[in-house]
């Protein structure tokens, strides 16, 4: 676990065990070969992004391959970093797979619960060149977070470039978004959940 702070609030980077991204994208890949499956776990009404395809992770699933484990285990070593506290509540709001692909963007937005992530599945080889060379930040394809404005000393925004089997944690209320990416019909992969911790926590400062 790397805890970063290019501004404000903090962030985690922590990789998935291999084992939980195969598991993940083998029950990618059984939902999209459902039609039905597929329409009933849709869940791109409730979300901001203009993708291809984003449904929701089922509740059995999540259980058999220990997604709220991984996530529960994550949070506690972050909270508990960062505060001194121990977490005794974690309960996942919503969890969900997005698919992406060329041109694609998700616009600036923010999460509900108290905490947010997101996790890397599958990422094209090639995510587009820019038309104009030398360009200090490079954003096809990236996720970007977003807090205040640049100040002295201070950056507004942090850039990530996906990688299969990364995975952030960042608090719900942060702005972020993911630009297109060009030049490949490969899919962009990845999977996201809102949750609760203790209120007495995450709302220190009420």
């Amino acid at each position: 676990m790397q805890i970063l702070k290019p501004f404000g609030p903090s962030i985690v980077k922590l990789r998935m065990p291999d084992e939980l991204v195969v598991g993940l994208n083998n029950y990618v890949e059984k939902i999209i070969s459902d039609k039905n499956k597929s329409k009933e776990l849709d869940y791109g009404s409730k979300l901001a992004g203009n993708v291809e395809q984003e449904f929701l992770l089922e509740k059995d699933f999540q259980k058999e391959v220990k997604w709220g484990d991984f996530l529960a285990s994550s949070v506690q070593k972050w909270i508990s970093f960062e505060t001194k506290k121990n977490i005794s509540e974690f309960k996942i709001l919503s969890s969900w797979i997005v698919r992406q692909f060329k041109n694609e963007y998700n616009p600036t937005h923010f999460h509900d619960g108290h905490i947010s992530g997101v996790g890397y599945l599958k990422v094209p080889k090639n995510l587009g060149e820019y038309k104009q060379e030398n360009k200090q930040q490079i954003r096809n394809g990236r996720l970007e977070l977003i807090h205040g404005s640049k100040m002295f000393l201070c950056n507004a925004n942090y850039i990530i470039k996906p990688e299969v089997g990364d995975f952030y944690l960042f608090p719900n209320y942060l702005l972020h978004s993911v630009w297109p990416f060009t030049d490949t019909d490969e899919e962009r992969r990845s999977i996201s959940f809102n949750a609760l911790i203790d209120k007495n926590i995450a709302n220190a400062y009420i």
